[in-house]
């Protein structure tokens, strides 16, 4: 189903309030003070803290006046201790906002402080198990605005934060409604700088999300319809934002694609994400990069369970083989044409303990999305086949 909308600058709210275009991050400064705040806190990773993006931020910010501080002390797969070394720096500086900048990391690490700096408990109280986010103290939270800088977790657009919990080894989903930013600033320009091998595995996380999303047997028409154009999006266009990464269309495109797939997981997600979470956690591998090569080897676990699915996904994609079969082929030639290695062990991940893993896999909060029931031998046989 070939059709294609043009876009453009504009300002939207689903499902919070989102300022798309080429420069807005300019206004980020006007914004802060829409939201009756002086003392930001940006925060980001130190690979990014002295790029264009963070840089032009901290410029937007300070050109309106405001006093603004930055807290760089973020791991690509953040931990608790990045969270409260957030939050020490937060209360010491007397802030009253935090601007998450970056990408995934970031943004959940961001999250995580904000919603960490007003609470008396243990962020690990507030794990996504049952009902543990009414322990949250939300009397006086900080806002939230969050830049994207890569088109992957959809994070922006999150309410829950994905954090390493150091003793443990292990990625807890730290979760509340609350947490989803107040503003959105999605522009494609903070994109163009990032090198083809990021934008590709970030892309094939938003299209894991996506993908999941749509499979998973919950029934959430309004988040499958969402899933099913990110899958159209990011079908188009991860390609053309990978191999030509100053297209400002593409960018965009995904950025959208992205925040999609977000909104959408809350139909649920599956082996893809239970698996990518402990091998995150034990290997620190980066995890669009877990998804993408996990991929295949998911969907086919559960082919018995969605194929007419994905028959239909097929059609829509307007695939050469507009099957279940087609799909998988679908996935295998994306990911050859993004250079994203087949297998864990080209990946590097040559030690891996596949009991432990697969005990950690079953007990994560995603697997009970998965269309086919887990348990730890079925996740066994995912991983040996994406073991290589």
């Amino acid at each position: 189903m070939s059709f294609h909308t043009q876009i453009v600058s504009s300002n939207w709210s689903f499902p919070t309030s989102v300022r798309f275009g080429n420069g807005r991050v300019s206004q980020l400064g006007a914004i802060a003070r829409e939201l009756g705040c002086n003392r930001p806190l940006v925060v980001t990773d130190n690979g990014l803290k002295d790029l264009y993006p963070v840089q032009r931020a901290l410029k937007a910010l300070r050109g309106d006046g405001l006093e603004v501080a930055l807290f760089a002390n973020v791991k690509p797969n953040p931990t608790g201790t990045n969270v409260a070394d957030g939050v020490a720096a937060l209360r010491a500086g007397g802030h009253d906002l935090v601007v998450a900048i970056g990408g995934g990391s970031a943004l959940d690490a961001a999250k995580a402080i904000a919603l960490m700096a007003r609470q008396t408990i243990p962020m690990w109280d507030l794990e996504d198990i049952g009902d543990n986010w009414t322990r949250a103290d939300t009397s006086n939270l900080i806002p939230v605005i969050a830049l994207p800088t890569t088109a992957g977790t959809g994070s922006e657009l999150g309410r829950s934060s994905v954090i390493t919990h150091e003793h443990e080894h292990r990625k807890v989903i730290v979760f509340h409604p609350r947490m989803m930013p107040d503003v959105v600033v999605m522009d494609p320009e903070l994109t163009t700088g990032l090198p083809p091998h990021i934008t590709a595995a970030t892309g094939m996380d938003a299209l894991s999300h996506a993908l999941e999303a749509y499979c998973a047997p919950s029934f959430h028409p309004m988040a499958e319809g969402v899933a099913l154009n990110a899958l159209r999006l990011i079908a188009q266009w991860l390609p053309v934002a990978t191999l030509d990464g100053g297209n400002l269309e593409a960018r965009g495109q995904m950025l959208i694609a992205s925040g999609m797939g977000c909104v959408a997981l809350q139909k649920g997600l599956g082996a893809i994400h239970a698996l990518a979470h402990p091998l995150g956690a034990l290997h620190d591998s980066p995890h669009g990069l877990l998804n993408a090569v996990l991929m295949p080897y998911v969907v086919e676990f559960n082919m018995p369970a969605i194929r007419d699915k994905l028959d239909f996904l097929g059609r829509f994609l307007d695939l050469p083989d507009a099957s279940a079969a087609g799909v998988v082929t679908w996935i295998r030639t994306l990911r050859e044409t993004l250079a994203i290695p087949e297998t864990l062990t080209a990946m590097g991940l040559t030690d891996i303990d596949v009991d432990r893993v697969a005990a950690m896999g079953v007990v994560d909060p995603c697997a009970g999305g998965n269309p086919v029931p887990l348990d730890e031998q079925g996740l066994k046989r995912i991983l040996r086949a994406a073991i290589g």
